[in-house]
């Protein structure tokens, strides 16, 4: 088996930029190269603060991204105008507060259902397929349908960062109820946050995940051993593991 597709989240790159307010070094080069080495899918989140991807970055991978791009967004008038203008493959709708390091849980659908339920219905009629980064819980992925969204993405954050054996099993436990709930309820299924080389095989190994988006490992061991490397590892690893 091949595997679970594998979206490369290129933000990181953009960091690395925007620390020196530089030209350099490029995501949209750190994009082509990870498609060379096969990635399935490029995925960026270009923020309300703009901290590391910009409208430029943006604007060009639209352009050049040969696969499919995934944009990783908040359920904001300005981000929609954005995406409807731009028409990403995919747009994955988002929490985001200005003060956290990253994304720190999966946006709540239930409470928020009359604005995602409008923003998703935006996008469908703009041809854009629409998924929802949630936590792994089964009542959020039902909130998901409602809405009619395509697709979810599982926040697998709490299972990267738990620190026993027990912990770990159970935050993988609630990963796999919320895919087999995605699944049989008809949505497209993918998972992604903190993943990395030492943890990601358990997730591969679950049947329901048709994709995994990771940005930070990869572009990390990219610094190290460049990225069609570092792409070409984590492939590797989601084919050796798929079930």
């Amino acid at each position: 088996m091949p595997g679970p597709r594998l979206g490369v989240n290129v933000d990181h790159v953009a960091t690395l930029r925007q620390a020196r307010r530089a030209a350099y070094p490029d995501p949209v080069a750190a994009a082509m190269l990870a498609e060379l080495a096969g990635a399935d899918q490029i995925t960026i989140h270009l923020r309300e603060d703009r901290r590391h991807i910009q409208d430029r970055d943006l604007e060009v991978m639209r352009k050049t991204v040969t696969t499919r791009l995934n944009l990783e967004m908040a359920a904001t008038q300005e981000m929609v105008k954005v995406a409807h203008e731009l028409r990403p493959d995919e747009v994955t709708l988002v929490p985001e507060r200005r003060e956290e390091l990253t994304t720190e849980g999966g946006l709540d659908v239930i409470r928020g259902r009359d604005t995602v339920a409008r923003v998703v219905k935006t996008l469908r009629d703009a041809d854009v397929m629409v998924s929802l980064f949630i936590d792994p819980d089964p009542d959020q992925v039902k909130a998901a349908v409602r809405v009619e969204a395509h697709a979810i993405e599982i926040h697998t954050g709490r299972y990267c960062d738990a620190r026993t054996p027990g912990d770990r099993r159970r935050e993988l436990s609630r990963v796999v109820d919320a895919a087999k709930t995605g699944a049989k309820l008809g949505l497209q299924v993918a998972a992604g946050h903190g993943l990395n080389y030492q943890n990601v095989l358990p997730v591969v190994a679950i049947r329901e995940i048709e994709e995994l988006n990771i940005g930070h490992a990869i572009v990390a061991r990219a610094l190290l051993v460049g990225m069609e490397r570092a792409v070409r590892e984590m492939k590797d690893l989601l084919s050796r593991g798929a079930p």
